[in-house]
């Protein structure tokens, strides 16, 4: 049960059956209570008029014995102001809901027949005329309703009684209670609710079968990037791609973020493969090199090349500081919040060194000063690399950046390979760049940091004809 509610579908399914299933039983009370309320008063609009048919009589001064009180076998009830039953429907064998429950007429006393009585001076309210005074011969405006039951003939039934103030031509007050059957109301309400009983049921069921249809055919593709995504985690094939389907929506969008995913996440594993390959081939040569200079020592102390073997180590050392810079930054290290000013760091960065001049007003920065510092000793050392004599420092402000440009008066960079030279193990000549212990990671290590200092790193023509690249960096704050 718990993994089968565990599936979307499951729950879709679910939560569109309950919803339906409480609109519907809403719906279906609000059709009852109206339904029985129409009915009701249906039977209290007979019921009146029976009743008001009755006092017309007894207003226009007709005996008892002359009165219509068996008409449409109704049960009819004539009391009055003392509570007195005075006339009734004659197959009357019990009532309830009425102010009497008395079905058999008491003999009036002599003189007291609708047709006579006394001066008309009696001004005695009944209690169903609720304060309203009636003048003789008056049939009263206003109606009073109650449910209750009789037994006409030896059938019991439910009935809705209207109860009618009346005042004889000779001033005697009377009540009217007329009855009409509640059978239609109970027999239309057990039919709707019979109904709604086989019908609801029915009609949630085609909702829940519906609904499941639906979201299977929704999540189908849904399912299918599932197993795509299953096989290329089994088979670690980040080249394969999930199913796109043709619609527009968002089972669409999820799959092409997915495929651009795994597009982002290939790229990465690449760059990681090429990355240790390059970093095993970078590492072997110094390794080698070392190696064969302390074996040949081993064997020929007096052959040691000394200055070869320390060079070798530096070398070796840059590379594998080199490589643990880029790990750290590949693995997201957060530079320091520090400020430092760049101007300063330029000229410490260029001091000693021949050939390069620095201009530069006081710009300040956040970030990290050693990884700052860094940048610019790789593009120095670059420069210089690259320079026939001269190298021109410039760090200047431009509106919320701050600007370093390391400008030299070499060949310059060619325009298809201004964005190749950042990518790691990168070396356009080769041969020269080894020789110069450099393995390709310098301007991919400056662009990595600016890239995390929240700036960018770009190169483009010098003035002077060589190269000349450009930091910007924001501004530290006040």
């Amino acid at each position: 049960m718990r993994r089968l509610f565990g599936s979307v579908r499951a729950r879709a399914t679910l939560g569109a059956t309950l919803v339906v299933a409480v609109a519907l039983v809403a719906a279906g009370a609000a059709v009852l209570l109206s339904l029985r309320s129409n009915l009701i008063g249906e039977a209290g609009t007979q019921a009146e008029r029976s009743a008001r048919a009755v006092a017309a009589e007894l207003a226009a001064g007709t005996p008892y014995g002359e009165l219509s009180l068996d008409v449409e076998d109704r049960p009819v009830q004539v009391v009055d102001e003392d509570g007195r039953l005075a006339a009734a429907s004659d197959d009357l064998e019990r009532i309830s809901g009425t102010d009497t429950d008395a079905v058999t007429p008491r003999p009036a006393p002599a003189g007291e027949d609708p047709g006579d009585g006394d001066d008309g001076d009696d001004d005695g309210d009944d209690s169903a005329e609720a304060g309203e005074s009636l003048a003789p011969g008056g049939i009263g405006e206003r109606t009073t309703f109650a449910n209750g039951s009789a037994t006409l003939d030896g059938d019991t039934e439910d009935y809705r009684f209207a109860a009618v103030p009346v005042r004889t031509p000779a001033g005697d007050g009377f009540t009217v209670y007329a009855g009409a059957p509640l059978s239609a109301e109970h027999s239309a309400v057990r039919t709707a609710l019979t109904a709604m009983l086989i019908g609801f049921p029915l009609l949630l069921g085609v909702v829940a079968a519906v609904t499941w249809l639906v979201t299977r055919r929704a999540l189908r593709p849904v399912e299918s990037i599932r197993r795509e995504m299953a096989a290329i985690t089994a088979s670690e094939d980040l080249a394969r791609r999930v199913p796109v389907p043709g619609t527009h929506d968002e089972v669409a969008r999820l799959a092409r973020t997915t495929n651009e995913t795994l597009a982002a996440l290939e790229t990465s594993v690449e760059r990681q493969r090429r990355f240790v390959a390059d970093a095993s081939h970078e590492l072997r040569s110094p390794i080698a090199s070392l190696r064969t200079q302390l074996e040949v020592a081993a064997a020929h102390p007096e052959l040691l090349d000394l200055d070869g073997a320390v060079e070798d180590t530096v070398r070796l050392q840059r590379l594998a500081a080199d490589l643990l810079l880029l790990a750290r930054l590949d693995a997201g290290e957060r530079p320091a919040d520090t400020r430092v000013d760049l101007a300063a760091l330029a000229r410490e960065a260029a001091a000693g060194r021949t050939g390069v001049t620095v201009r530069a007003e006081a710009v300040r920065v956040t970030g990290s000063r050693g990884q700052l510092e860094r940048v610019l000793v790789n593009l120095l050392d670059n420069g210089q690399r690259h320079a026939r004599s001269a190298v021109e420092v410039t760090v200047r402000r431009a509106g919320e950046h701050a600007v370093v440009e390391v400008a030299d008066d070499g060949d310059g960079v060619p325009e298809a390979d201004r964005e190749r030279i950042f990518e790691r193990f990168v070396r356009l000549d080769a041969a020269r760049s080894r020789d110069d212990g450099g393995a390709g990671l310098g301007l991919a290590i400056a662009r990595d940091v600016a890239a995390r200092h929240g700036g960018t790193l770009t190169v483009r023509a010098a003035p002077a004809g060589g190269a000349l690249f450009e930091l910007r960096l924001p501004l530290a704050r006040p």
